[in-house]
């Protein structure tokens, strides 16, 4: 097994470390440890043998989000960590393709995936990267792209050459920004792969505040970040959507002015990975101003059990989806609702589907009671609204021993209704 470089990027982004890394086979963990060695008896130097097999190893792993072109790219840990899954960024694209832009300023392009997206569809790029070393990896990974030029500055530089703050951005512009939201300089332990996470948005590269006073001239603007981000930050003009990829929740984008869509204030967006069609909920309603459902409590918890999609909570729009497939909420703390009948596709994407079995009380006695008397030796917890750890609650109700026969698989959902605890004994659909 080899160790990360030190510097993951000096070494290749020369002719001799170009050439080395793209005369690699494919990436395998366990000859990884064999290959080094040779290639030092080669006459390689070290540093460039650990930087080129860190990058065919990063390659590798960078597949699930970039497919083919990653065995052409150049990465770095972190900046494969922050990368926008290609998917995502084509949807990105054609957003400001469909807004009528012809040229996207990519302000904190990182290793390109985004410039990448917009290149393809045929629009002109100019990607500008802080780090001078992302810079030149962004300038390899669009090399094929010639609507794509990187410029090594700030967004607020490029900002003040071109009197963004002022008179805005010129005609059939857009800007994209991805601000850093990771602290380069913070202390790492000893099990960190990257600099820590920044949760203060006025201590992102870009602050949020240069965003919205960017997004104040009337340019049209994406801006990609934390899904987590609190809603009380969320300028008031501009549509938010999150976005998930088979259930991973990877993003909100702010979009502002001729990028937001006319009378969407949040949506939730799902894209399936399988390359089937894109599904979304949108409200035109401001967070906690949406739907009112009255929760049923217990007498509910009955029929199918929906489990609402990452995107779908974090946009406040459990309730809307709710009300739109005619079930109701347990209560209005929890983002679970039941309704009489499975919905089938493509609201069916929204959430996933519970069959409900059967509703007890729940304590850890209760719960382990039920196991043995079931013969479950199986069992997957899913839990909202309650202080469980499922692991330590697996270990605690299932047998100690494992006994002989098949198995019995079971899945259970521990909920809060009102002051009540209880579990219910689900299957999926």
């Amino acid at each position: 097994m080899s160790s990360p470089a030190a510097d993951p990027l000096s070494p290749v982004l020369t002719p001799e470390g170009w050439e080395l890394l793209n005369s690699l086979p494919p990436y395998d963990e366990e000859a990884a440890f064999g290959l080094n060695l040779r290639l030092r008896e080669a006459g390689h130097p070290p540093d460039r043998v650990a930087a080129a097999l860190t990058q065919s190893r990063l390659r590798a792993a960078a597949r699930k989000k970039f497919g083919e072109f990653a065995g052409q790219m150049l990465f770095t840990h972190e900046g494969l960590q922050q990368s926008t899954r290609l998917p995502v960024a084509a949807r990105h694209a054609q957003r400001f393709r469909t807004a009528g832009l012809d040229r996207v300023i990519d302000l904190g392009c990182g290793l390109g995936g985004d410039a990448m997206a917009a290149a393809s569809l045929g629009l002109a790029v100019t990607a500008v990267e802080a780090d001078e070393r992302i810079a030149a990896a962004a300038t390899m990974n669009l090399h094929p792209f010639p609507e794509a030029a990187v410029q090594h500055g700030t967004a607020e530089d490029f900002a003040v050459t071109f009197d963004l703050l002022g008179t805005g951005a010129p005609p059939g512009w857009g800007l994209w920004l991805d601000p850093a939201r990771r602290d380069p300089h913070a202390a790492q332990d000893s099990a960190s792969t990257g600099p820590s996470r920044l949760w203060d948005p006025e201590s992102f590269s870009p602050p949020l505040s240069f965003v919205t006073a960017l997004a104040s001239t009337g340019t049209p603007m994406g801006v990609k970040l934390g899904p987590g981000l609190p809603h009380e930050l969320i300028p008031a003009d501009c549509e938010a959507e999150w976005v998930s990829v088979d259930g991973d929740l990877v993003e909100v984008v702010l979009w502002f002015n001729a990028l937001a869509r006319p009378g969407v204030r949040r949506a939730a967006t799902l894209l399936p990975s399988d390359g089937a069609t894109p599904v979304e909920l949108i409200s035109e309603t401001d967070f906690g101003s949406g739907a009112q459902l009255e929760p049923e409590g217990r007498a509910g918890l009955s029929g199918v059990l929906h489990e609402p999609d990452p995107a779908v909570i974090r946009s406040g729009l459990v309730a809307e989806l709710a009300d739109s497939l005619d079930a109701h909420l347990l209560d209005e703390h929890i983002a679970y609702f039941c309704a009489d009948e499975p919905v089938g596709d493509p609201a069916y994407r929204l959430s996933r589907q519970f069959r409900v079995l059967q509703v007890r009380p729940y304590n850890v006695k209760s719960l382990k009671a039920w196991v043995a008397d079931s013969g479950v030796t199986s069992l997957e917890i899913k839990k909202r609204g309650v202080d469980v750890v499922p692991e330590q609650l697996r270990q605690q109700v299932l047998p100690k021993k494992r006994t002989k026969g098949p198995r019995h698989r079971a899945t259970v959902v521990i909920t809060r209704l009102g002051e009540e605890r209880v579990f219910a004994v689900v299957e999926p659909l």
